[in-house]
C-alpha cells in the first residue's frame, strides 16, 4: 500500500521561504492540497502525525540528507543516522557553528563562511582536508546528464547554497525526532527500502530535488529554456504537470489547478510553493510505483552519504 499521506517541504534558512505541499490518499487516488508555509518547527511533527491520522506518512525535505564519504571517513562518521542527534553536542559541540575564518575551519567544525568577505571555496576545501569541492558533493549531488550539479552541503554563501538550510533541518527537526522515541521516524535509504518502511505505519523522511523532480515529471531542468524564478517560466510547465495528474489520477482541487495555469502568481517568492508541488508530485509518482525509489546498490551511499528519492542509482 503506498502511504496515506504524502508531504514535501521546499525549504530556507529563512522562515518565509520554507512551504510544504500535502497529497491524502483518498480511496485509490491522491488528492493534492495547496501549498502552505510550514509553519512552526517546534509542532511540526504533532502537525504531521494529527494530519496523517495514524496513517503511514512519507515526507520529503529540499535539504540534505546525509555527508560526503571524504568527509565522514577522516570524521570518523560510519552511519550518518547514529551520528546526527550528536552534531551540536559534546565533542561536536561546534558543529553548527560557522565557521567565521579559514582557521576554524575542522571536521567537528564544517560549515563555512559565516559573512562574505575575503572567503574563498579552497578555504574550505583545505580545512577539510580534501582536493576539490568535488569531494564535498555527495554521489547524488554530482551532475548526471539531465541537470547540473548541486551546491556542496559544507559552503554557505550564495543563492545556491544549502548549508544554512540542511543546519536548520539537521538541528531543529530530524536529529531531535530521531532521538524521540515516540516519534518511530525512520530515514529513507538509511533504514532501508521504501517499500518495507511505509508498510510500518510510520513517519519515513527521505531527500528531494526540486530540479531532479523537474526531470521526473517531465519537465526539462529550470534553466534550459524556462526558469522557476519567472511566473512566465512557471506558466509554461502547467499544461504538463496537469498532464501528468490526468495520466496518475491524481486529483488536483480546482483553486490549485488555477493557481499552476497562472504560474503562481508574479510574487517574487512564488517559486518556494511552486517547488513544493514539484517535490511532493515526484514522490506521488514513486509512491505509485511508477517510478523507482532509486535505492542506491553501494553500502556507503545507503548508511553514510544518502540519496535522492527517484533519482536513478
Amino acid at each position: 500500500m503506498p502511504p496515506e499521506l504524502i508531504l514535501h517541504a521546499d525549504w530556507g534558512s529563512d522562515p518565509k521561504k520554507r512551504w510544504m505541499c500535502a497529497a491524502l490518499l483518498e480511496g485509490d487516488r491522491y488528492h493534492v492540497r495547496s501549498p502552505e508555509p510550514v509553519g512552526d518547527l517546534q509542532t511540526f511533527w504533532d502537525r504531521v502525525r494529527v494530519r496523517a491520522g495514524g496513517g503511514s506518512t512519507l515526507i520529503g525535505f529540499d535539504f540534505p540528507i546525509g555527508l560526503p564519504i571524504a568527509f565522514a571517513k577522516p570524521a570518523g562518521i560510519t552511519r550518518f543516522k547514529d551520528w546526527l542527534p550528536l552534531f551540536g553536542k559534546g565533542n561536536w559541540i561546534d558543529f553548527y557553528r560557522l565557521a567565521k575564518t579559514p582557521a576554524e575551519i575542522s571536521l567537528r567544525r564544517p560549515f563555512y563562511p559565516l559573512r562574505p568577505g575575503g572567503t574563498k571555496q579552497h578555504d574550505l576545501v583545505e580545512g577539510l582536508g580534501v582536493t576539490s569541492m568535488h569531494d564535498l558533493l555527495r554521489r547524488c549531488e554530482r551532475p548526471t546528464e539531465i541537470r547540473g550539479a548541486a551546491s556542496s552541503l559544507f559552503w554557505t554563501l550564495g543563492g545556491k547554497q544549502v548549508g544554512r538550510a540542511a543546519i536548520i533541518g539537521w538541528r531543529d527537526l530530524l536529529g531531535p525526532a530521531i532521538s524521540d522515541p515516540g516519534l518511530d521516524l525512520k530515514l529513507w535509504p538509511f533504514d532501508g527500502r521504501l517499500i518495507e518502511l511505509v508498510a510500518h505505519e510510520t513517519i519515513v523522511v527521505s531527500e528531494t530535488y526540486p530540479a531532479e523532480a523537474c526531470t521526473h515529471l517531465g519537465l526539462q531542468p529550470p534553466g534550459r529554456l524556462w526558469s522557476k524564478t519567472s511566473q512566465a517560466g512557471r506558466k509554461a510547465q502547467a499544461e504538463k504537470l496537469l498532464e501528468w495528474a490526468k495520466k496518475r489520477e491524481v486529483r488536483i482541487g480546482g483553486s490549485l489547478i488555477e493557481t499552476i495555469e497562472d504560474g503562481f502568481g508574479d510574487r517574487k517568492s512564488a517559486e518556494d510553493p511552486f517547488d513544493a508541488l514539484l517535490g511532493l508530485l515526484s514522490m506521488v509518482d514513486v509512491s505509485l510505483g511508477m517510478r523507482e525509489e532509486g535505492m542506491p546498490h553501494d553500502y556507503d551511499l545507503r548508511v553514510v552519504e544518502g540519496w535522492i528519492l527517484g533519482q536513478k542509482p
